[in-house]
């Protein structure tokens, strides 16, 4: 399984990339946590910025599919796209991942 996150500068922009990742099936959760304060040199300044955290767990198979996606609709020019394999995951846990989700109404 990994987990993969991102920030972008609006709740609502979170929520819109959260919810196409599951609807995509690119993603099996994706949680939206904020605001966060994040601290960091852009374009040769020091910023101080209001973000929102996208935290997306998915399995391996899908890694591709996710990243094209979040690098084509995310609205930042340079978005942070950051992926961890987990070293552990819970049996019953993995074994939901796993699960078809090919018949879910949205």
């Amino acid at each position: 399984m990994l987990i993969a996150t991102t920030t972008v500068a609006t709740r609502p922009e979170a929520d819109h990339l959260a919810s196409a990742a599951i609807e995509q099936h690119l993603a099996v959760c994706a949680q939206v946590e904020g605001p966060l304060h994040s601290h960091f040199v852009w374009e040769g300044r020091k910023t101080v910025a209001e973000e929102w955290r996208i935290t997306f767990k998915l399995l391996p198979e899908h890694a591709a599919g996710l990243s094209a996606y979040i690098h084509g609709a995310h609205p930042y020019d340079t978005p942070q796209w950051l992926v961890t394999k987990v070293e552990q995951v819970g049996e019953k846990y993995l074994s939901w991942a796993r699960a078809p989700r090919s018949s879910v109404n949205f």
